[in-house]
C-alpha cells in the first residue's frame, strides 16, 4: 500500500524537499544508504588527509570494483526473484581461464576470445537456469554445486597455474579513455562522458515531470526539479573532473565505462519492460503472477542464465586487469556480490531491490574497505567490519517489519509510480510488502 501522504501548509518547503527524489511518496529515510555512502566517503576523506577523494584513489575504486560491481548488477535479478547464485565466482575464473587459454595456446584473436567466453557464460547459464527452471532443484543448491563444478574446471583446464593474456586484451580490465590531441590539462573523454551523465539528469526529471502531468500525478514545485537537477548534475561534473586530472596516462577506466552502459541498459531493462515487470512480480508473489499469465519458469531461465553471461563479463575484466587467469580468480566473489545487493536495498524474501540500489552498496562496501586499508586496518578489522555492516543493514529492515512499521529497505526501494509499472492485466502480483507469499505449487503448470 502506498504510504503517500497529503502535505499541510505548516510543512511548506519541506515536504517539497521530500519530493527531490521520490515525487511526493518519499520520506527522508529513503535516503538512507546514500547517505550512509556518502557519510563513509567524508569520513575517510578526513580520516586520510584528503586522500580517498584524490583522482588516483578514485581510479583505484573504479578499478578494483568495477567487477564485483557487475556482479551485483545480475546478483540482484536473481534475488528479487527469490533466489541466490553461489557459482559467480567460479563461472567467471572459468571463463576467464578459457578465454586466457584460448588467446595465448589456441591463437584466438582477442575480440573472438571475448565472443567465446561470453558464449561460454550463455551455456553455463542455460546449464544452471535449465535445473532451476524445468527441474524444480532450488537455485542455492544448483549453484552451489556450480561453484564446486566450475571451480575445479577451472583448475583442471588452467592446471592450476597462471595463464597470462595478450595486453590488448588487457585493456578491457586495465586501460583508460585514451587522449585525444587537443592541447588541455583534462582528459576530453571523460569529461564528455560527465556531460552525458549531465544530459541524463536532466532528460529523465524532464520525462518524469511529463509522464506526472500525462496521468495526473502531482509534480513537486519546478525549483525542486531545477535543485536536483543542479546537486546531481554538480556531484558528476565533480567526479568526472576528478577522473580527468589524474596523473598522465590516467583517466575513466574502461572498466568502469562497461559498467556504466551496463547500469543503464539493466535499469531500462527492470524498470521500463515487460520483462522486468514480471521479475518483480514473480519475486513478490509467484502463485499470483503464473496465474496471471507470467511464465515464471521462462523467467527463472533467463535470470540465471543473464548471472552467469555477467559472470563470464566480470571474469574477463578481471583477467584483462591482473594480465593473467590464475586458479584463485573468483574466490568470494559471490559473497561481495550478495553483501552489495542487500547492502543496496533488496529484500531477503524476494520482490524488492533496484540496480542502482545494488551498485551504492556495492560503493559502501568498496570505500568502507579502501579507507580502512588507507587508515592501515588488518585484513582481519576490514573483514569484520564489512560483515558487521551486511548485518546491521538487513537487521534494521527485519527489525523493523517485526515492529509492524514500514519497511526501511521498501522505502529505499519503493517506486515513484506503482500504477505505471505493472501491465494492468496483472494486478494481483503487484508486491505490496516485498514478501514472497508462496511458492509455486507442484500442481500449477508453468511456463
Amino acid at each position: 500500500m502506498s504510504t503517500e501522504t497529503v502535505p499541510t501548509k505548516s510543512e511548506g518547503g519541506l515536504a517539497d524537499l521530500k519530493k527531490m527524489f521520490g515525487a511526493g511518496t518519499s520520506s527522508l529515510r529513503q535516503f538512507g544508504i546514500l547517505a550512509s555512502l556518502i557519510a563513509i566517503i567524508l569520513v575517510f576523506q578526513i580520516w586520510t588527509g584528503g586522500t580517498t577523494l584524490s583522482s588516483q584513489n578514485l581510479i583505484n575504486v573504479v578499478s578494483q570494483q568495477s567487477y564485483i560491481l557487475i556482479l551485483a548488477i545480475g546478483m540482484v535479478m536473481v534475488i528479487i526473484m527469490g533466489h541466490i547464485d553461489l557459482s559467480v565466482g567460479s563461472v567467471a575464473a572459468f571463463v576467464g581461464i578459457i578465454v586466457a587459454k584460448s588467446m595465448s595456446e589456441w591463437n584466438v584473436p582477442w575480440p573472438f576470445a571475448i565472443a567465446i567466453g561470453l558464449v561460454v557464460g550463455v551455456l553455463v547459464g542455460a546449464w544452471q537456469g535449465f535445473w532451476v527452471a524445468y527441474v524444480g532443484v532450488p537455485a542455492f543448491i544448483v549453484t552451489l554445486a556450480g561453484m564446486l563444478i566450475f571451480r575445479g574446471a577451472n583448475q583442471a583446464i588452467g592446471q592450476s597455474t597462471t595463464t597470462p593474456v595478450p595486453p590488448e586484451f588487457s585493456f578491457i580490465g586495465s586501460g583508460y579513455l585514451p587522449e585525444l590531441p587537443i592541447a588541455v590539462n583534462f582528459n576530453v573523454l571523460t569529461m564528455l562522458l560527465g556531460l552525458i551523465g549531465v544530459g541524463w539528469i536532466v532528460y529523465n526529471e524532464w520525462r518524469l515531470r511529463r509522464q506526472q502531468a500525462r496521468i495526473g500525478t502531482p509534480s513537486a514545485p519546478i525549483w525542486v526539479s531545477a535543485l536536483k537537477v543542479i546537486v546531481l548534475s554538480g556531484a558528476i561534473l565533480w567526479a568526472a573532473w576528478l577522473f580527468a586530472t589524474g596523473r598522465p596516462g590516467t583517466s575513466f577506466p574502461i572498466s568502469g565505462v562497461i559498467l556504466l552502459v551496463l547500469v543503464v541498459v539493466y535499469s531500462f531493462v527492470t524498470n521500463s519492460t515487460v520483462f522486468g515487470r514480471h521479475i518483480y512480480a514473480v519475486g513478490g508473489n509467484r502463485m499470483a503472477a503464473a496465474l496471471s499469465g507470467v511464465k515464471d519458469r521462462r523467467v527463472d531461465f533467463f535470470v540465471m542464465m543473464n548471472m552467469s553471461v555477467l559472470a563470464a563479463v566480470a571474469g574477463m575484466i578481471y583477467v584483462g586487469r591482473a594480465t593473467a587467469s590464475g586458479p584463485q580468480d573468483g574466490n568470494g566473489w559471490e559473497l561481495d556480490a550478495i553483501a552489495a545487493v542487500f547492502i543496496g536495498g533488496a529484500a531477503v524474501s524476494g520482490g524488492i531491490g533496484t540496480v542502482i540500489g545494488s551498485i551504492i552498496g556495492g560503493l559502501v562496501m568498496a570505500f568502507l574497505n579502501n579507507g580502512l586499508q588507507l587508515v592501515g586496518a588488518g585484513a582481519d578489522t576490514v573483514s569484520i567490519t564489512k560483515g558487521l555492516v551486511l548485518l546491521l543493514a538487513v537487521a534494521v529492515d527485519v527489525m523493523s517489519k517485526r515492529r509492524g512499521g514500514p519497511s526501511i529497505i521498501g522505502l529505499l526501494t519503493r517506486r515513484r509510480d506503482k500504477a505505471t509499472e505493472f501491465p494492468t492485466s496483472v494486478p494481483a502480483v503487484i508486491p505490496t510488502s516485498g514478501t514472497n507469499e508462496s511458492s509455486q505449487p507442484a500442481d500449477l503448470p508453468k511456463g
